[in-house]
């Protein structure tokens, strides 16, 4: 017997439904690309999984995660889940929180499908999603989820450039469903008040910061950089 699909509402051009076995968001592949889902068992989050870097990657290092330190992780713009896999895969408890009711249905799916298989049944145990605007509800999501947010991940969309061939198309598809996030700053303000240890801010390398307080410490990749926000140290 088929799933029942989630009534969510979407813009023209954007059906949600299940493609070979996972719920899927899909439109015009010349425009979007191929269905998006959420798969944390293969694929590329199997693939991190196994040779990605352990507590070497870029997030892991942000958010604190070293020897002896698995601190708990609240990823507010969850997205596709990717980085909060990432974390939890590494042993911390993450929380991701996703305004987008469309892309928290396609989350909250890849998650019982994680939870349902034997070698990330552990990792999914370490997950748990809300579905809310994180600049508006951060500290009730949380407290709704009864969750100890140590350190939070904020990873917002950028905003649009000219160069629309840039854009992937998969963002293609997140900005037709949510749009630029203007309210950065009120979520970085809000996660501020909320993190008990430190906020961890993603940014593309060049870009400003979010306005807002100068972050303290900055991680530099090739690509991207995080910006942190540090209230204490994490202890073990």
């Amino acid at each position: 017997m088929s799933q029942p699909v989630p009534q969510v509402a979407l813009p023209p051009g954007l059906t949600l439904g299940y493609v070979n076995g996972q719920l899927a968001l899909a439109g015009d592949e010349r425009q979007y690309g191929k269905p998006l889902s959420v798969d944390f068992v293969s694929g590329k989050a199997a693939h991190r999984r196994q040779f990605g870097g352990g507590r070497g990657q870029l997030v892991a290092k942000a958010c604190g995660l070293t020897k002896g330190i698995t601190p708990s992780v609240v990823d507010a713009t969850a997205g596709l889940g990717r980085d909060a896999f990432v974390l939890a895969s590494l042993g911390a408890q993450v929380l991701m929180i996703e305004r987008v009711e469309a892309i928290a249905a396609l989350l909250q799916d890849g998650l019982e499908r994680a939870a349902s298989a034997d070698e990330t049944a552990l990792i999914a145990g370490r997950m748990a999603l809300r579905h809310g605007d994180a600049a508006e509800q951060l500290a009730a999501l949380i407290a709704d989820a009864e969750f100890a947010p140590q350190v939070i991940h904020l990873d917002p969309m950028f905003p649009h450039r000219e160069k629309s061939a840039l854009v992937k198309k998969e963002m293609r598809v997140f900005r037709e469903l949510a749009g630029d996030d203007d309210d950065a700053p009120r979520l970085l303000a809000a996660a501020l008040e909320v993190a008990t240890h430190r906020v961890v801010v993603k940014r593309p390398r060049k870009a400003p910061p979010i306005a807002g307080p100068a972050p303290q410490h900055t991680l530099e990749g090739k690509t991207s950089r995080y910006d942190l926000y540090v209230h204490r140290s994490l202890s073990r």
